[in-house]
């Protein structure tokens, strides 16, 4: 005995499927659980993976990440006595600056600020020898269909040379960011898929 899809003809079959895939397809959305890839897209479109996530919910609703840096893919650079770890483009290096502080390490549906905070870089060019703590960059998060986006925006990283007051609450606000134009900057996204 056939069944209905052993019935249709090749072209109704692939119909058939693409329509199954689409039902299913928000039960398959993309999630924050398990580990993610974290790339940076240049502004040539070339993705470097520079790490992984860890996300793991949590009773309370929100989510625990892990972050691990995958210093392979960096080089050393000893800039105003501190080591970084940086990406090095034709015309501009970014290096990673992790948060220093203790933090929750949570991010919620509506919230990856924390993340956010573990995301910060400073940029510099090439023939600069120190760090420039004024040139730094948050990478906003928004989800799409295939994970997290980030758009930099420009901080300036002299805020967390000392500890917040309130360390319980992400220091970068809304009002101490200033979005930067496309192109700008080398690498113009984190995703995180």
């Amino acid at each position: 005995m056939q069944t209905l899809f052993q019935t249709l003809c090749g072209h109704c079959r692939v119909l058939a499927f693409l329509s199954l895939l689409a039902m299913l397809a928000p039960a398959m959305a993309w999630d924050l659980s398990g580990t993610k890839r974290i790339s940076a897209m240049t502004r040539d479109q070339q993705l470097i993976p520079i790490g992984t996530v860890d996300f793991k919910p949590q009773p309370d609703g929100n989510t625990g990440f892990t972050l691990h840096m995958d210093h392979a893919r960096f080089t050393d650079h000893f800039l105003s006595m501190k080591e970084f770890k940086c990406l090095e483009g034709a015309d501009e290096v970014m290096c990673h600056v992790p948060y220093p502080y203790k933090n929750p390490a949570v991010v919620s549906a509506s919230s990856f600020a924390w993340l956010e905070h573990s995301l910060l870089f400073l940029f510099k060019q090439p023939r600069d020898f120190g760090a420039k703590l004024w040139n730094g960059l948050y990478y906003r998060l928004e989800r799409d269909e295939a994970g997290l986006v980030g758009t930099p925006q420009a901080v300036d990283l002299n805020l967390i040379s000392a500890p917040p007051e309130d360390l319980s609450t992400p220091p970068y606000n809304a009002a101490l960011r200033d979005d930067v134009p496309t192109g700008a900057r080398w690498i113009e996204r984190l995703l995180i898929r």
